[in-house]
């Protein structure tokens, strides 16, 4: 997996993210839904790169005999998906259809106000989970994302509902794992993502191991797996898939437990988890791969050949 998505530039998330903010809050969602078609064709037209990458996953997702159609409907639902995020941030979720779909224990793990380090995937929505933590109070959530990248696409979520600010703690800076266990400690629940790798290398990023993935080797980190081993809480994953319409199928499951966490150092034993969460990414993509969010050439390239790509994608906000 390609580890420069973080040098992507800005134009396509911000200026995506604020045009459909701007519909989404002046005619309402059915309005908007019927706009997001020729915002879909724009960047479906402009962004080449992206549709090389949309073609490729979409190929390996098992979509049969990919066309132009097939990856119109992927820039669609990415579009889709973000237009619903103003509604989440905005905490109108009478709007959806919201389905929890979860690991026996899960729901009263939660309840009971236990600790869990929850990793997800660009894959669906983040937001919906997120919603739920904060608006529903089903789970004490805080995020950790990469706040000061693509920070106009931050300052325009945050304009939505300042809630969500106060849930965020940022990844890469000094306090950022005393702050994650102190929140652990105190019964909380924190959420992040685990599928990029970043340039940068500190405790929480960095570290990656390569996985086979939709049958080709992608580098994943491993960071998000050291940081649960550290603070010895039980692992879940959690996937939003868009169903299209309303429809929100929200997953929680079980991952591993703290004794089944290996330490820092045991770098077979960490790539052995990392493969299976490269397992359950891949089978929620094939399921749903029009919710694939990576816009970029995900898979390690032969040695020598330019992987980099100007994609637009406004998941880079996470």
């Amino acid at each position: 997996m390609s580890g420069n998505w973080r040098d992507q530039p800005e134009r396509g998330s911000g200026a995506a993210l604020r045009i459909i903010r701007w519909i989404a809050l002046r005619v309402g969602r059915p309005p908007a839904r019927l706009l997001l078609y020729p915002i879909a064709l724009y960047f479906f037209l402009t962004a080449r790169a992206a549709r090389r990458a949309s073609r490729e996953f979409l190929e390996r997702a098992g979509v049969r005999r990919v066309h132009a159609g097939h990856i119109f409907r992927h820039f669609h639902t990415f579009a889709a998906v973000i237009l619903d995020r103003v509604y989440f941030l905005r905490g109108e979720l009478e709007r959806f259809d919201l389905r929890l779909h979860l690991d026996d224990g899960v729901r009263e793990h939660l309840a009971e106000g236990r600790s869990a380090v929850l990793i997800g995937a660009h894959l669906g929505s983040f937001d919906a989970l997120r919603a739920l933590g904060v608006h529903e109070r089903r789970a004490r959530l805080k995020v950790l994302m990469h706040h000061d990248h693509n920070q106009l696409v931050t300052r325009l979520l945050e304009a939505l509902n300042p809630r969500f600010a106060e849930t965020v703690i940022p990844l890469g800076r000094p306090d950022t794992l005393l702050r994650t266990h102190e929140w652990l400690s105190e019964g909380g629940c924190v959420a992040l993502l685990g599928d990029r790798v970043f340039a940068g290398d500190d405790s929480l990023r960095g570290r990656a191991v390569t996985c086979s993935f939709l049958g080709a080797p992608a580098r994943l980190p491993t960071g998000p797996l050291r940081l649960a081993a550290t603070v010895r809480a039980p692992v879940m994953l959690f996937f939003g898939i868009y169903r299209g319409g309303c429809r929100y199928d929200v997953h929680l499951e079980w991952f591993a437990q703290p004794e089944d966490l290996p330490g820092q150092r045991d770098t077979a034993a960490l790539a052995g988890l990392a493969q299976r969460y490269a397992a359950r990414v891949e089978a929620f993509s094939r399921d749903a791969p029009y919710n694939w969010f990576n816009f970029y050439p995900f898979w390690q390239r032969p040695e020598g050949e330019d992987d980099r790509a100007p994609a637009a994608d406004a998941e880079t906000a996470r």
